[in-house]
Formats: C-alpha cells, structure tokens, sequence
C-alpha cells in the first residue's frame, strides 16, 4: 500500500509540474498590412460602391476565382484591399493559417489555398528562411511585387513559392470612422468603434498640388478644415511609413506597403487615411495561426473617400464639356460621386445616365476600369 501511494503522490507530482510548465511560443512571427477602402455618404457613413472596380493591377498568376475583370459590379461598402503576410523565423518550419472574412467574400490570392464561404486557408505553408527560390513575376508591371521588398522568409505552397501570402475581397460592414463634408467644407470625423484611432490624416491633391493635416489619435469627434495645397510628397510618405512602424511593421515592410499604395492614397481627390484598431482588425478579420506565433502584428490603413465641394464641381465640369478623360479620372469612386449630384442637381439625371451607359458599355467590353 505505501509503495502504491508513493506512485500516486509521484504521478500527481508529475501532472502537477505539467500543468504549470509554460508553453513554449514556437520560434514564428507574423507581421501583416492591408487597406480597408470606403466611400463616406452625405451623413458620414460608408456607403455602397463599386468596390470590385478599377484597374486590374494583378499579375495573371494571382488566383481570381472568375472576380478579375467581372462583367458587373459588385457595389459593397469596404474594398479590403491587398492584405500580405510576411513570415520569419530562425528555422524551416510548417504552419496552417485561416483568415476569416464574415462579413465578406475573398476575391484574389495567392499562393493556391483553401477558397471558404466567409474566409481562406491555406492548410501546409512551409516557412524556409535562408533560401532563394524563384518567385513568380511578369513582364507587365504592378503593384503586387512592391510588398517583397523585406526581410521576411521565402514559403512554398505546393510547388508555388512566395515572400508572403496574399490576399483581397469586399465586404459590408461599418468602418471604425464616420467622415461628413459640412456645409462650410470642413470634415466632421466621428469615431464610432470602442477603441481610440492611433492616428487620422486628412489629405488632399488637386491637379497635382497636395497637403494633408494630420489630427493625430481620434478618441471621439474632431473638425478638420481642408489642408492647404502645399506639402511636400516625400514628407508624408516619411510621415506614414513612421506610423506604420510604430504600430509594429520592421521599417521594410512599411516602405513596401506605401510603396504599394503610392499611387492610390495620393491620387487626385480627398481621402482620410488612418490607422485601423487593432480590435477591429480582429473582428473584422480573425486569424488563426498554427502553430501559434510568438509574436503578430496586424496594422491595416483606412482610407475614406471624401466626396467634397471641388470633387462635386470638378466632375460636373467634366460631364458638362463632354472631357471623358477628366470623369474617367474618379475609376471606382465615380458612381457615388454620380449619385450625390443627381440628388442634388436632378437637371443633370440625363447627362449623368449617358456617362453610365458609357462606362456600363466599356465593362460589357471586357474593359477593367
């Protein structure tokens, strides 16, 4: 009996010893950046567009599941758009990842993966830092290659080799900020998620002159006038590429991802650029990684499309001369744009429904705007 005692007390010593052993975090980090795109409506919140339009900017070996080049819009409230994941570790390892969008659909990736109902996965990646394999690249140029300028791992899906995954689709949900243009022209953005913004960046291009105002953290509402048009590019692109690193991006990946982006965020137009919450990220996008990194970061730019004043005017300049170049210039963010000016100036409904038909014959084409 007390031989069988003393295996007990042994054991429940062993189990006990288990129990408060610390788990090991596997030798893995994530770091990922992305864009959610919205159009603000006349009362602030985001509303519904062509979310799916505007230039095919992808290489052709970028999986489309039949979205590439689509003979019809598909009008949601978010683009989310050209999320990667970087990989690194001191060893090969293999890992499955799960990316949840439920309240979306994927639209393009690559590596080949897992096309869910409401989210992607890619079940085998092979993480083999210190290679070289050959990447896949074309002859037409692109956006996508920008985001491989880092450090991070090579990995392997099957026998398609990348620096990241990648991914995109849209959604409907409701962004953490609301952004409405005054009556005096000033933007009123109203925080309405549960956490602060980091940071809020209200910029403007005008025929090729830019400024920008940056309101810094946003916890409830601010007021912001109209920048005046006299920054310099490289400042901001400093500027943000700063932000982005003290959100948790290696300053490589937050070149890459302005980079990226360079000629979108400082196109023609107004737009609020800023920081996601990190809560946010996380609802509206649940990763699950295994094995489970050490350490993540996930840091996403908003961009709201502000349909101000000048923008209005521009467009109904455009329309009334008949300079399809000058409409053309809006892409995607056109047909909101479209809608605030009939219902403002109903006199300009048969105009405006000739410029559709137009771009609806372009897309019936097989044009991608």
């Amino acid at each position: 009996m007390t031989r069988l005692l003393f295996i007990i007390a042994s054991a429940a010593a062993i189990l006990c010893a288990a129990e408060v052993q610390p788990v090991q975090p596997s030798d893995l980090t994530i770091h990922e950046w992305g864009t959610f795109t919205s159009v603000a409506g006349e009362d602030g919140s985001a509303v519904v567009w062509d979310a799916l339009g505007g230039k095919d900017d992808l290489p052709n070996f970028v999986n489309s599941f039949g979205y590439r080049c689509f003979k019809r819009s598909i009008t949601d409230t978010v683009r989310m758009e050209t999320p990667v994941m970087y990989f690194y570790s001191s060893r090969e390892l293999d890992a499955h990842v799960k990316v949840e969008f439920p309240h979306g659909v994927i639209t393009e990736w690559y590596p080949q993966a897992q096309h869910l109902t409401g989210a992607i996965a890619w079940p085998s990646i092979k993480v083999e830092p210190y290679t070289s394999p050959a990447l896949p690249a074309e002859t037409a140029p692109s956006r996508y290659y920008a985001a491989r300028g880092t450090d991070s791992a090579p990995i392997t899906v099957g026998d398609q080799h990348e620096k990241f995954l990648f991914y995109r689709g849209v959604g409907n949900f409701p962004v953490p900020l609301s952004a409405r243009v005054t009556g005096d022209g000033t933007i009123a953005v109203e925080n309405r998620g549960a956490e602060p913004v980091p940071s809020v960046i209200l910029f403007e291009n005008r025929g090729g002159h830019l400024g920008y105002r940056n309101a810094g953290e946003v916890k409830d509402a601010v007021a912001l006038d109209l920048p005046s048009l006299d920054s310099s590019l490289p400042v901001l692109r400093y500027e943000l590429e700063n932000l982005l690193a003290a959100q948790g991006l290696f300053p490589k990946e937050a070149q890459a991802m302005v980079e990226t982006w360079r000629d979108s965020w400082f196109e023609e137009g107004t737009r609020l650029i800023y920081i996601v919450p990190s809560r946010a990220i996380d609802a509206f996008l649940p990763l699950h990684v295994d094995p489970a990194p050490s350490q993540t970061a996930r840091v996403f730019v908003g961009r709201i499309e502000l349909i101000t004043l000048e923008t209005k005017r521009s467009v109904e300049d455009a329309i009334a001369s008949a300079d399809w170049p000058a409409i053309e210039r809006y892409g995607r963010f056109l047909d909101p744009i479209l809608n605030r000016i009939v219902a403002e100036v109903p006199s300009m409904a048969n105009q405006i429904a000739q410029v559709r038909q137009k771009i609806w014959n372009s897309i019936n084409a097989g044009a991608c705007r």
